[in-house]
């Protein structure tokens, strides 16, 4: 239980997830990534005369059993490991922050951002409805997340999950150094 006890550093995740793509592969010939999983939840929910979601989703019934363990490890991270102490962020960060009016920095990601009260704000729905929207809609058109492009996708050298890893980093440099600032300034 000693393991248990302390945050992991931060490599062993990397090892966890580098170990899982060709345990997938080998054990069950299974590909890595979550974003599928909507339509493979559409599919068992909603009627078949909608052409997109009319394949056996059944076969990938597996995607569900993973996208659950995630959710109850997270589930009992939260409750048994939790660390109690504040998030530590550095302090030029956090000086840049409070520069752009965002000062509730103790949680895991900014109270100012991410409430219900910032949710009915221009910022807040900029942030958090008009941005789920585009990374729900750029998902979809690049064919898959994050996760199931630069894990998996690289892992098997496909060059179109090369090019949606290229376009996922610099799409966030964009955001983060260009827009994001003006966001803020709402």
């Amino acid at each position: 239980m000693e393991l248990l006890s302390h945050p992991w550093p931060w490599w062993a995740a990397g090892i966890i997830i580098g170990l899982t793509v060709p345990a997938l592969l080998i054990l069950g010939n299974k590909h890595f990534g979550i974003s599928a999983n909507l339509r493979h939840l559409c599919a068992a929910c909603l009627p078949a005369n909608i052409k997109f979601f009319q394949y056996d989703w059944k076969k990938e019934v597996w995607n569900f059993f993973f996208v659950g363990g995630i959710l109850l490890g997270a589930i009992i991270a939260t409750v048994w490991f939790q660390n109690p102490d504040p998030v530590q962020i550095h302090p030029d960060l956090a000086a840049d922050l409070a520069a752009q009016g965002v000062t509730q920095i103790d949680g895991l990601v900014p109270a100012d951002l991410f409430s219900w009260e910032s949710l009915f704000s221009l910022r807040g729905f900029i942030l958090m409805v008009i941005g789920g929207f585009l990374i729900g809609f750029g998902t979809r058109y690049a064919g898959g997340c994050t996760s199931g492009h630069a894990i998996m996708g690289l892992s098997d050298l496909q060059v179109p999950s090369l090019i949606a890893t290229i376009s996922f980093m610099v799409g966030g440099f964009i955001m983060a150094n260009l827009i994001l600032p003006y966001i803020l300034a709402l």
